[in-house]
């Protein structure tokens, strides 16, 4: 069978002319209701009547500002909706640095353990520690720092703070005993994940991010590791009881990531749209801020001082060493530590080169 490219050189100059034409038309006009009409897929485990789902709504409507017209699509599966923007049927994902990860490599260094932790005077300061998340979020809005949103045909169009990561316990003797062979939920997509688990001698229990909550209410795993604001919504309390409790040390910092397909949108747009979610910081960490409050008191678990420390020292680390295998983007932990330094320059590790030269020796980064 001839290929269809030879098969047009055979027909006649009037039906070819007639063809390509139709092939033309056809083409523009997609692009043109593709720019004019994007497709958001918004995960929000609540749907459409959730927080995110209301933020997204919000953005529409600074996107008509902007000259495009939104259609928002709302997911409770993380994973379908991250499979419908894989295969096309999505302009855009709203989604966990998990999913947007593969679209997003430097602005997920955000979410990876430890590079928002400022530890001060020998404690964490949680307060000094959103204010790199602040600032990271300010930086990738920044005009000057559009080249780090843009990974292929994929743009960063906005990155919302979710909160610290917290360890809830449905038993808090955990806390005091350790997590070897603790039942934790181990997400299939992330790779960096079960490779922590297995480091720490826990047991990996297969989950995802639309049942991990769910397992741990039912007693299927043990811990699991979330921000405050999905305390109530998900009802972890279910699964923490009476014997349970929550550790106050943050093992991270979370986010959600607007990723764009780039030829979906107007030029420019990507960075309009990234600095109006950097003015959105105040309101949604606001919101974080009181879930984190609101936890109640007599759940709470506080940490070692200098456990704590030495924690955050082996994040350091492991982030070192997970770049060196490809799992993290070297340029986005570079930005992350110069952020941290801006923010506190007295920390010991300002003093040295870690995380911002890295040896010719080690593997080129997945991603970079």
């Amino acid at each position: 069978m001839s290929h269809p490219i030879h098969r047009v050189h055979r027909l006649k100059p009037r039906a070819t002319l007639a063809t390509l034409a139709l092939t033309v038309v056809c083409l523009t006009g997609a692009q043109a209701k593709s720019i004019g009409n994007p497709v958001v897929c918004v995960w929000d485990p609540i749907g459409q009547a959730g927080q995110i789902f209301d933020a997204a709504k919000g953005y529409a409507l600074a996107a008509q500002k902007m000259g495009v017209e939104l259609k928002l699509k709302a997911y409770t599966d993380e994973r379908v909706a991250s499979e419908d923007f894989r295969v096309g049927q999505c302009d855009a994902l709203m989604a966990t640095s998990i999913r947007t990860r593969p679209y997003a490599p430097v602005t997920a260094a955000i979410d990876h353990g430890g590079t928002a932790t400022i530890v001060k005077e020998g404690k964490i300061d949680i307060n000094a520690s959103y204010e790199v998340v602040r600032k990271a979020i300010q930086v990738f809005a920044s005009p000057g720092a559009a080249k780090l949103t843009i990974h292929d045909r994929f743009e960063v169009g906005g990155i919302l703070p979710t909160g610290a990561i917290y360890t809830f316990a449905r038993d808090r003797a955990v806390f005091k005993n350790g997590f070897a062979g603790v039942r934790m939920p181990a997400f299939d997509d992330d790779k960096v994940q079960a490779y922590m688990i297995q480091r720490i001698g826990a047991q990996p229990v297969s989950a995802d991010i639309s049942n991990f909550v769910s397992k741990f209410n039912n007693g299927s795993v043990d811990v699991i590791f979330a921000p405050a604001v999905a305390y109530k919504p998900l009802e972890i309390y279910r699964g923490v009881g009476s014997k349970g409790g929550v550790s106050r040390f943050p093992l991270a910092f979370s986010t959600l990531q607007l990723v764009l397909e780039r030829s979906s949108f107007p030029e420019g747009f990507g960075e309009k749209s990234r600095q109006f979610w950097a003015g959105q910081f105040d309101q949604i960490i606001g919101s974080v801020r009181k879930a984190e409050a609101d936890l109640p008191a007599e759940l709470i678990v506080d940490y070692p001082l200098e456990a704590a420390i030495a924690f955050v020292v082996s994040q350091r680390d492991t982030r070192v060493e997970l770049a060196g295998k490809g799992f993290y983007d070297k340029q986005g932990l570079k930005v992350m530590k110069r952020i941290r330094c801006s923010i506190y320059s007295g920390a010991s590790e300002c003093a040295n080169s870690a995380e911002i030269d890295w040896p010719e020796t080690v593997a080129k980064n997945k991603g970079s």
